[in-house]
């Protein structure tokens, strides 16, 4: 129990959760809708836990999260970077240092976002690790909820150590140059290195891809160090066919948070077809 009345975990949790409206995060808002806030499903939804974890924590039955699970309600309730580290500390967890790479998304980031719309949109550390996508996303590439939170990384689906499927994409992506592809995101993540020094889970992924991937390695020799801003690419999608979109990578601030963002060319069939996957009904268990 908090010795201060109002200040424990799963109060807090409320409190924020009933200061966000719905439309900041990019949620439909009915007619007649009483809750102002978000409601303890929506907010579920959005952090990726259960409804039930989320009435554990609020009752205070739950006080221990795991950082991964505090970093998702963080994003989800759209917190400052001073609130984010509160709720680190009231988990009794310690908050994201300088030196290391943060999956905070500030809650500006999350309103363009939100408006946004249904262009295919995600969020990558600057590790390449996925932290945030909208329906957009998963329409198109498929819904990567299922696959394990640490393997839903770019990098590791770039370069993979083992024969097991893609986590990140359901079905075949192919780049228009996959060779400058490779090179770009083994660049950006030198720079990356450079940038957050003192990040262990980036150790033990360059280590990782290192010791697994002799093309990951052949490119880490080369000592290139750039950003990975854009690229082409097609996938091809089980219910509309062959899509192509151009990608581009947006860098936020100094967290280095990428925002990749898929569009088609203005008045193309490619535009129909990315359009369609939106109310397209793909099986969930296709897989590059």
């Amino acid at each position: 129990m908090s010795a201060t009345p109002g200040t424990g975990l799963g109060v807090m949790i409320r409190t924020w959760r009933d200061r966000l409206p719905p439309s900041a995060a990019g949620l439909p808002v009915a007619r007649g809708r009483r809750t102002a806030g978000l409601r303890r499903e929506e907010l579920a939804d959005l952090a990726g836990v259960s409804v039930d974890y989320v009435v554990r924590l609020e009752q205070g039955r739950a006080t221990t999260p795991s950082a991964s699970v505090v970093a998702s309600l963080a994003r989800a309730l759209q917190l400052s970077t001073a609130e984010r580290d509160h709720l680190y500390r009231l988990a009794q967890l310690v908050p994201p240092v300088d030196g290391t790479i943060s999956a905070h998304l500030p809650p500006g980031v999350q309103r363009v976002l939100a408006r946004l719309g249904d262009v295919a949109v995600a969020v990558f550390a600057a590790d390449w690790q996925l932290v945030w996508w909208n329906r957009g996303w998963a329409a198109l590439l498929g819904d990567p909820s299922a696959s394990p939170p640490r393997l839903r990384n770019f990098a590791r689906d770039r370069f993979p150590v083992d024969a097991g499927p893609a986590r990140l994409a359901l079905w075949p992506v192919a780049e228009a140059d996959p060779n400058a592809t490779d090179a770009a995101v083994v660049s950006d993540l030198r720079r990356a290195t450079g940038r957050f020094p003192q990040d262990s889970r980036l150790a033990a992924l360059i280590r990782d891809l290192n010791a697994g991937n002799r093309r990951f390695a052949e490119l880490w020799t080369t000592g290139e160090v750039a950003a990975h801003r854009e690229d082409h690419k097609t996938i091809d999608h089980p219910s509309v066919g062959p899509v192509t979109v151009d990608c581009d990578v947006l860098t936020d601030g100094d967290s280095e948070l990428k925002i990749v963002i898929m569009t088609a060319v203005p008045g193309s069939e490619d535009e129909t077809k990315l359009r369609l996957t939106a109310i397209a009904d793909p099986p969930a268990t296709t897989r590059n």
